[in-house]
């Protein structure tokens, strides 16, 4: 088997391919239902723009997932990739029990991936995540597609769980 040598972009799940809307109201009380709020994420509707650049990434690129969400959702977020006929590829996710922000952890892993191959864009709606890759010497496309979430915003930051 050859090794897949093409550039890598990098896509976020929720806010980016998957519109989280219909489970933000598990959010903005206290305390926060996370076993609720993961638990409706089979039911995300697609974002037809990051969709639509997924599909079309995977021309020239090997398509990689990389989100916030735990471990634990793993077969559910694989089961929602392939409903939605997007390309495979690797999908990585938080541990479990990693609290750290999203800025941190996603970081993380984009090093990671760069010191095997070219990573040829990130695609993310979290603005810390994108500065942060974009300091890094990242590419960036923002996803501005979705409406913004100030409990979603605040979970990833504070709480670091998605």
């Amino acid at each position: 088997m050859t090794r897949d040598a093409r550039p890598l972009a990098v896509f976020d799940l929720d806010g980016t391919l998957a519109d989280t809307a219909h489970r933000q109201r598990f959010l903005e009380g206290r305390p926060r239902d996370w076993d609720a709020f993961f638990a409706a994420a089979p039911d995300d509707p697609p974002l037809a723009e990051g969709i639509a650049l997924a599909r079309k990434s995977a021309e020239e690129c090997q398509v990689v997932y990389l989100t916030g969400r735990p471990e634990r959702c793993r077969a559910d977020t694989e089961e929602w990739l392939a409903a939605q006929g997007l390309p495979e590829g690797p999908l990585h996710m938080r541990r479990d029990t990693d609290r750290r922000p999203a800025r941190r952890t996603k970081l993380d892993v984009l090093r990671r991936l760069a010191r095997g191959r070219t990573v040829r864009m990130l695609v993310d709606d979290d603005e810390l995540v994108c500065d942060e890759a974009e300091r890094a010497g990242f590419t960036v496309v923002r996803a501005r597609w979705a409406s913004p979430s100030a409990a979603l915003k605040d979970a990833q930051e504070r709480d670091g769980r998605t």
